[in-house]
Parts: structure tokens; sequence; C-alpha cells
């Protein structure tokens, strides 16, 4: 009871004493862990967090119950324990660096931002119109639309192509006898910038076991990164986008439009982002119609 008492006085006489800059000190704390906890995400770093949270409380308890040898090795394990905390969390701490430093930064130039905006356009009308293809004729696919966080390391392990999307372009890529038709293509700012590049895998164990390597493909760089990715399946056909490591799946050439203009063009607003799905709808029906006339 004295040891309750004591703490429960503790906790008076710091929230008497607590200022405004304080309650934003803790604000600020908190929102830095939840950052964190949702970049670094993964269920063993939540098994890891528990550990370190029983391990601190049983730290705490032996110091209030002076219990001296289990405190002595306790708190000389902690010295250790953050050496093995970093060595632990190697991989997820490089992911959170990397992102960190490789958002890349957004042009102020009016005439920039139009001719980008144009140029993704032509690169999601491309892209449905090539997928819609390929999916008919079981050609597996992998497109990553990169964001804000720089794909320059991935597009280092591929050929850097750097051209306007196109239809066409697309479907020699992945030509099953084609060089490159194994790895992923990368889009950035509406350009087809490199092809044939390697993707890192999910570590998602609870992953459905029908996805293929693509697929895992597809998830783990999106777990790593910001980015958009298209996939069609060899197997089946089915058209599928990942994003932030979450897989949707079976979609129609309507719902990949959409989506990929929400997730691509956020600020385009609702009106004219509905203009825009109409527009690439009117190019994507022209192109058939033309395809057939040339039949």
């Amino acid at each position: 009871m004295d040891i309750i008492t004591t703490f429960l006085e503790g906790i008076l006489r710091y929230l008497t004493t607590i200022r405004l800059k304080d309650y934003l000190d803790i604000a600020l704390m908190a929102y830095a862990m939840y950052w964190l906890l949702k970049l670094v995400g993964g269920s063993h770093v939540a098994r890891l967090g528990k550990g370190v949270l029983v391990f601190l409380a049983a730290l705490w308890i032996s110091d209030a119950l002076k219990l001296k040898g289990i405190y002595f090795l306790l708190s000389h394990m902690v010295q250790i324990g953050l050496v093995a905390l970093v060595v632990l969390f190697q991989p997820e701490i490089r992911r959170i660096l990397e992102q960190l430093g490789s958002s890349k930064l957004s042009s102020f130039n009016p005439f920039a931002r139009v001719q980008e905006s144009t140029a993704i356009e032509n690169a999601i009308a491309q892209t449905v119109l090539a997928c819609t293809e390929m999916s008919k004729s079981r050609t597996g696919v992998l497109i990553v639309f990169e964001r804000e966080n720089n794909l320059d390391d991935i597009a280092r392990t591929g050929t850097v192509v750097d051209a306007q999307v196109s239809n066409e372009l697309l479907k020699n890529i992945f030509f099953v006898k084609a060089a490159m038709h194994d790895g992923a293509v990368i889009i950035r700012d509406g350009r087809l910038f490199a092809g044939g590049c390697m993707l890192p895998l999910s570590h998602n164990v609870n992953l459905s076991r029908d996805l293929g390597m693509r697929h895992r493909a597809g998830i783990g760089i999106s777990e790593n990164s910001d980015a958009v990715v298209v996939i069609v399946s060899e197997e089946t056909g089915s058209i599928s986008v990942a994003i932030g490591g979450m897989l949707k799946r079976h979609l129609m050439p309507e719902t990949l439009e959409k989506l990929l203009i929400r997730e691509l063009m956020p600020n385009t607003g609702e009106e004219q982002n509905n203009k825009l799905s109409l527009h690439l709808s009117t190019l994507f029906k022209a192109r058939k119609e033309g395809e057939h006339e040339a039949e």
C-alpha cells in the first residue's frame, strides 16, 4: 500500500506542476511514437514492443521493492539491450531513414506542374488500356507508380528507359519473351522511368497462399514506400492494386482507372476528378474502336 500511495502522490505532484508547453511536449512525443509504430508496422515488432514493456515493468518493480540483485542484473542488461534493439530493428530503422531522406521536393513551377499532370493523365489511360488487354491474354504485369518516396535504388536494379508511357511500350516490355518481362516497371512523374526492376518481397505471413511472387513483390514495395502498384496475374489475368501493404484484387478496368486517378491525382477535386475519368474513358473507348476498325 505504501508503494501505491507513494506512486499516486508522485503523479499528483507532477500534475500540479505541469505547464502548457509540457502538454505540447507530450502531444508531440505521442504523435512521434504513433508515426514510428505506423511506419514500422509488423507483428514481430509488436511482440518485441510488448517484451520491452514487460522488461521495463520488471525493472521498475525490482527498484520499488528494493530487490537489489534483480535490479542490478536488469539495469546492466539495459546497456546491452539498447544495442540489441538496434540490431533487431536494423531493417525497420533503415527503411525509416530511407523514407525520411528520399521524399521528393514538389515543383513550384506552375508550367511544370501542368506538364506533369498531363503526363500522369496519359500514363493512367495507357496503363488501364494495356492492363485490360494483357489481362485478356493473361500476361503478367507489375507496374509501380512512384509518388513522394524516391525509388532510385529500385530503378538501379533494372534498365533506365525514360520514355513516354504508351500501351504498345508496356505490352512490349511485358511480352513473355522480352528481356525485361519478369521485372517491374517504374513510372515517375507520368514517364516510364525504368523497366526490369527487382522489388523486395513482402514479409507478411498472413498473405493468401494463392498469391505468387509477382503479387508478393508488388505488396512488398508498397509496404516499403508510398508507391501505387498495378499487378496483372499471369495465371488468372486478374487485375490488382497494392497500396500501403494492402492488396485490392479482381478490379474491373473502370475501377482501376478511378482508383489510379484518386491516388495519383488527389488534388484535382471531385468534379475535376469525374471529368478526368470521363475524358480518359473517352480516350480508352476511342482507342479500342480504332483497333477494331484496323482489324
